[in-house]
């Protein structure tokens, strides 16, 4: 027997217990809010994403570095020319022809050496650059996949309690705000650190008088570079807080669309949307008014650190420029002409930095709370998982057995929680089905059928008892080895994005087309898809999207068979949903593949399971009757009623 791939499990769960499971949902936007600026576990587990890369990073950083002392040697070119080639001694009559001969060819040496820095510079950048972005990208794809893996290993449960739209910002938005950080924030820092230091130590080295006058204005700077770094991180928090709303409100609408229109609430829903708009717009422009304001705060603190540099070494110069050594220097301070054009625009060049610094602080937030919601995903246990040394079933004869089987949704239910507990879903469930035994589960909604279903495919773990398939406990088994010897038809058909092979087939190369042919000749499916404009290479839109209901049911019973499975859960009425002809030849079909199969048929409509073997009826999850139909029938019990009411209507 081929092995089959294990069917879409998330589908197993039943609509009528969501009930059960909507409780542990949190609001979407509970976890959007992060306090702390910094976080240093959270920073150690972000740079362990750099490791596998420490040659590409090294360089990086000798990179930051030679930019980072670049800057401030341009400036000092540019004195250098100043002083020594356009500076005072071309106002000299007498300089001769000679002198200014030497002086060109002085000039000429200072423009290369600065036009060939200046290229350097570029390559550098320009490595710079693709370096830091490669490694953004190879630190995106790496937190990428850990997620999709841990969420592939996940039990239900945690997507139970989990939206779709907030998982799916895991993999997306917040592994973008660490791609931020790192090619943005972390280098940043790092290169607007190293600027600083080096601007701050070469303008000391240069005049230590004119130094203290450009930093006159740092306290101020400080002061406010905190001051509005708190109002914009507010201002941050509440754009991603209605942000969060705001995408939770699209995704409910388009979803729901169909009940939408059907009920006419498209007025009401875009009202409502507009309310949730416009506080995502005034939030924006809060946040875009206090980085209108901080931005010019600290160009005008700049502005003021130039001018107090041009005031004092300015006036200075002018104050000597009378006297007879027309190289005068100002009070011996070293101040020339060359000096105070370098100082105004490293006090320029200085502040960008600063001002790069915060905002890497809000890059710095954004990433903290993204990687606490990431890390949050990789650090969820897997509670449902093989243990070690879990078995391999050798020789599957199908045999199911529930022996005083609890379970609840709830993660908080125990085995201690009391027998009252109005959570527990299957209250003291013994239930035998034998190999090749077909049985109906029936029952009220609620009742508890789909939960037994979930059970034997060991999507969830039951709280107390054992679910045992062949007499070993599931739990010791193989999840993988267990599931591919089961088999799921399900009433809301998901299809994936490719062909109907290979949704037929689940992408499994093992399984020859020549077999996906019989199946879907078996069940009467064949004929459609060779009506389909390339057949079984027809590409399928999203969800099916251009298929019908029975169409998509169809293609399930021939994805199951496909699988062979020796076990066959059908859940929740999958005849249902399609018409009179198609269930009539679904129904023969199911009557051929489930012999010599354990079959488990949930069902609502009681006039399509009277030929299964045994028939349980459920009521709050718990046992009330076993038989078969004319047994039941003619207890006069519950399944009785339900049959009787159900023929009356």
């Amino acid at each position: 027997m081929t092995q089959p791939v294990p069917l879409e499990p998330v589908q197993a769960r039943n609509n009528k217990t969501q009930n059960n499971k909507e409780q542990n949902k949190t609001p979407p936007q509970a976890d959007d809010a992060f306090q702390k600026d910094f976080d240093a576990g959270l920073t150690r587990r972000i740079l362990a994403y750099l490791r596998p890369h420490r040659a590409l990073v090294a360089g990086i950083l000798l990179m930051a570095l030679l930019i980072a002392v670049a800057q401030p040697l341009f400036g000092l070119i540019q004195r250098y020319a100043i002083d020594h080639a356009l500076g005072p001694r071309v106002l000299q009559a007498d300089t001769s022809v000679a002198q200014r001969e030497a002086l060109f060819r002085l000039l000429l040496t200072t423009a290369l050496t600065y036009g060939g820095l200046k290229l350097l510079e570029f390559v550098v950048r320009y490595g710079f650059t693709v370096a830091i972005s490669y490694l953004g990208q190879r630190v995106l794809f790496d937190i990428r996949a850990d997620i999709f893996s841990k969420l592939q290993r996940l039990q239900l449960a945690y997507f139970d309690a989990n939206p779709v739209g907030r998982l799916l910002t895991r993999v997306t938005s917040d592994v973008d705000a660490i791609n931020q950080f790192i090619t943005a924030g972390l280098v940043s820092l790092i290169q607007s650190s190293l600027l600083i230091v080096a601007y701050v130590v070469i303008m000391l080295s240069v005049s230590w008088q004119l130094s203290l006058i450009s930093f006159v204005v740092m306290p101020v700077l400080f002061y406010a570079t905190s001051f509005f770094r708190g109002q914009i991180r507010t201002a941050f928090r509440n754009t991603r807080l209605q942000q969060a709303i705001v995408n939770t409100k699209l995704n409910e609408n388009i979803t729901g669309m169909l009940t939408v229109q059907l009920f006419g609430r498209e007025n009401h829903n875009a009202q409502d949307f507009d309310i949730s708009n416009r506080a995502l717009l005034e939030a924006n422009q809060n946040s875009i008014k206090w980085f209108s304001l901080f931005q010019p705060t600290v160009s005008v603190l700049g502005a003021v650190a130039g001018a107090l540099v041009l005031w004092y070494a300015g006036r200075g110069i002018l104050i000597h420029l009378g006297v007879s050594n027309p190289e005068a220097q100002l009070a011996g301070a070293g101040i020339t002409l060359g000096t105070l054009i370098a100082f105004y625009n490293w006090v320029g060049q200085l502040f960008q930095p600063i001002q790069d610094l915060a905002d890497v602080m809000n890059n710095l937030q954004a990433a903290m709370a993204s990687a606490e919601r990431i890390f949050g995903v990789l650090d969820e246990a897997v509670t449902v998982q093989d243990k070690p040394g879990a078995r391999a079933l050798t020789e599957f004869r199908g045999e199911v057995d529930l022996e005083q089987v609890w379970f609840a949704y709830d993660s908080d239910v125990s085995g201690d929680t009391p027998e009252s507990d109005p959570r527990w879903v299957l209250r003291g469930i013994d239930l035998n089905i034998r190999p090749g035994e077909s049985v109906a589960l029936v029952g009220a909604t609620g009742a508890g059928k789909t939960s037994i279903t979930s059970l034997v495919s060991r999507f969830y773990d039951v709280q107390r008892g054992a679910v045992k398939v062949d007499g070993i406990d599931v739990r010791d088994l193989v999840q993988y080895d267990l599931r591919r010897h089961i088999g799921v038809v399900l009433q809301d058909v998901f299809l994936f994005a490719g062909t109907i092979e290979s949704n037929l087939t689940l992408s499994n190369p093992d399984i020859p087309h020549e077999r996906v042919v019989e199946a879907c000749e078996y069940v009467g499916v064949h004929d459609f898809i060779m009506q389909l404009p390339q057949g079984y290479q027809t590409e399928v839109r999203e969800r099916g999207a251009t298929l019908s209901t029975g169409q998509k049911q169809l293609l399930a019973f021939a994805r199951a068979l496909i699988q062979n499975p020796d076990i066959l859960l059908i859940l929740d009425e999958a005849t249902a949903s399609v018409d009179t002809e198609t269930e009539q030849r679904i129904q023969e079909a199911l009557t051929k593949v489930m012999q010599g199969r354990t079959s488990i048929i949930i069902a609502h409509r009681l006039s399509t399971i009277e030929h299964c073997d045994r028939i349980v009826v459920m009521r709050r999850g718990q046992i009330v009757e076993q038989g078969t139909h004319a047994e039941l029938l003619a207890r006069e019990g519950y399944y009785a009623k339900l049959h009787q009411l159900q023929y009356a209507q």
